[in-house]
């Protein structure tokens, strides 16, 4: 298994980053995630310049348990939260030999 990591940066809806980390952290899916098999990082970071932006740091121990966690049910939690209060994402995806 090749280990991976997962830059996400979420541009919010103007003036909705916190209301969309808050969405996050109630939902209870951090912990989840941080449960599933093959997690070896899952933090969200915000922007010290921009008051819309946060960083999602992810790291897994494989591309496919990465692909395997976007399936698991609380994944729906994030997809809401973040329909609701992100307008841009970008991924950028590292992988180690």
């Amino acid at each position: 298994m090749t280990p991976c990591r997962l830059l996400v940066t979420y541009t919010a809806k103007p003036g909705q980053r916190e209301a969309f980390l808050r969405a996050v952290a109630e939902s209870g899916a951090v912990a989840k995630i941080r449960a599933e098999d093959g997690c070896l990082g899952y933090a969200y970071y915000r922007a010290v310049d921009d008051p819309d932006v946060v960083l999602l740091v992810e790291a897994w121990a494989s591309a496919e348990q990465q692909a395997r966690h976007l399936t698991q049910p609380h994944m729906a939690d994030v997809m809401a939260a973040k329909e609701r209060y992100v307008q841009e994402t970008s991924v950028t995806r590292y992988h180690h030999d």
